[in-house]
C-alpha cells in the first residue's frame, strides 16, 4: 500500500520550492528527494531552475515522489505541486508563486506576519496555509533559513521520516563543517516543531490556480537587430527589495556626519545625497537618506559607519515604505537620453 497521500495522474507527489539565490533551497530540495529515496525506499528526483546563479535572483527547486515501482520519466518543471514552499516572502512582487497550487495543495510561507495577511498578499483562496518564522530559528541557532523550513516540510510531508532527515543533515555537513551538525539538526527539530497552520475552507466549485509560465516581451516576431536595449538605463527603474534576505539598515540622520564610508562600500544605488550649505558657508554634499529599491540587505554600510547612524535591523512591513528616500534619475523618468 502506498505511503504517499495523495498522487497525481502520473503517479507523483510534487513540491515546488519558491526562493532566492542564498537562502539554500537547492539544496534543501536535494536533502529532501534524498529523504525519501534513502530513508524510505521511495523512487523521487529533484531539480532546480534558475537564472543568474547569484544572490537575490528567482529560484525554484523541484521535487516528485512515486511508489518503488512507479518509474518517473517526466523532468518537466512541476506546474501543479501538492506542496508550495515559499522561502522569501516579498516573492510575490514580482512572481506568482502559488500558481499551479490545487485546492487541496498546502502553501509553507517563511514569515513572521498573521495568516490572514499573508493569505492576501499571496491572494490564496482557499487551502492550508502554513506559516513559520524560519529567519528568525536561523539567526538564533546561528544556521540558515532552508534547515527551518526542512523541518516544517518534514511536518507538512508526515509520511516522511524526520529521523531521515537528520541522518542526511549529518552526512552533508559532518566532513566539511562537522561544528554545524548539531546547530542544524536544532534548526530543523525547531522548524519541526514550531510550523502552525491554517485551513481555509475549498468551495465545491474550486479549482486548481492556473499556472503562469512568464514568457518574453521579445522573441522571433519582436526582437530588434542587434539585440537592441529599448529602455535606456534600464537597471535604474527595477526593484531590488525581494533579493533582501530579512534585514535591512536603518538610518539616523542625527548621528551622520556624511562621511560617506556607507557609499564607498554600497554596489549599488541606495544612498541619497544632496547639497547644503555648512556654518562657513562652504557647500557639501548631505547624506538625505536611503533609497530601499535598490537595498539589498547586505549591511556593509553598517559595517563600515563610523557612527550610530545606521544600524541593522529586521525588516518589518511597510518600513521601506515609510522611512524611503527616492532618488531622481531625471534623463531615465523624463525619457532623454543618458
Amino acid at each position: 500500500m502506498s505511503i504517499l497521500p495523495t498522487k497525481n495522474e502520473l503517479g507523483f507527489y510534487e513540491i515546488r520550492l519558491e526562493s532566492i539565490g542564498g537562502l539554500g533551497a537547492n539544496l534543501a530540495g536535494k536533502m529532501l528527494a534524498e529523504s525519501g529515496v534513502l530513508g524510505l525506499g521511495l523512487n523521487g528526483s529533484n531539480f532546480s531552475s534558475y537564472g543568474s546563479e547569484k544572490k537575490g535572483s528567482p529560484v525554484k527547486s523541484f521535487i516528485r515522489f512515486c511508489d518503488p515501482e512507479t518509474e518517473i520519466r517526466a523532468h518537466s518543471p512541476i506546474e501543479e505541486p501538492h506542496v508550495i514552499g515559499i522561502f522569501h516572502e516579498a516573492l510575490y512582487k514580482s512572481v506568482d508563486v502559488i500558481s499551479g497550487l490545487n485546492p487541496n495543495g498546502i502553501v509553507l510561507v517563511n514569515t513572521a506576519r498573521d495568516f490572514d495577511s499573508v493569505k492576501n498578499d499571496l491572494n490564496l483562496k482557499y487551502g492550508k496555509l502554513a506559516i513559520v518564522d524560519a529567519l528568525q530559528i536561523a539567526v538564533k541557532e546561528k544556521t540558515r533559513v532552508n534547515t527551518a523550513m526542512l523541518g516544517a516540510l518534514f511536518r507538512i510531508c508526515d509520511f516522511l521520516d524526520p529521523e531521515a532527515l537528520r541522518k542526511v543533515i549529518t552526512k552533508t555537513f559532518e566532513k566539511k563543517y562537522p561544528h554545524l551538525v548539531e546547530a542544524n539538526i536544532r534548526t530543523f527539530d525547531r522548524g519541526y516543531n514550531e510550523v502552525k497552520f491554517k485551513t481555509y475552507e475549498t468551495t465545491a466549485n474550486a479549482r486548481t490556480i492556473a499556472f503562469s509560465r512568464p514568457r518574453s516581451l521579445l522573441g522571433y516576431n519582436t526582437q530588434q537587430i542587434g539585440g537592441v536595449i529599448l529602455a535606456q538605463g534600464n537597471s535604474l527603474i527595477k526593484d531590488l527589495s525581494g533579493s533582501r534576505q530579512g534585514f535591512i539598515p536603518k538610518f539616523d540622520k542625527e548621528s551622520c556626519i556624511s562621511c560617506a564610508s556607507c557609499d564607498a562600500v554600497c554596489p549599488d544605488l541606495c544612498f541619497v545625497w544632496d547639497k547644503k550649505v555648512n556654518k562657513r558657508g562652504r557647500t557639501i554634499m548631505s547624506l538625505k537618506g536611503i533609497d530601499y529599491q535598490y537595498c539589498k540587505g547586505c549591511l556593509k554600510c553598517v559595517e563600515a559607519c563610523p557612527t550610530s547612524a545606521l544600524s541593522g535591523i529586521r525588516e518589518t512591513e511597510q518600513f521601506a515604505e515609510a522611512e524611503q528616500v527616492k532618488q531622481e534619475f531625471p534623463y531615465v523618468t523624463t525619457g532623454g537620453c543618458l
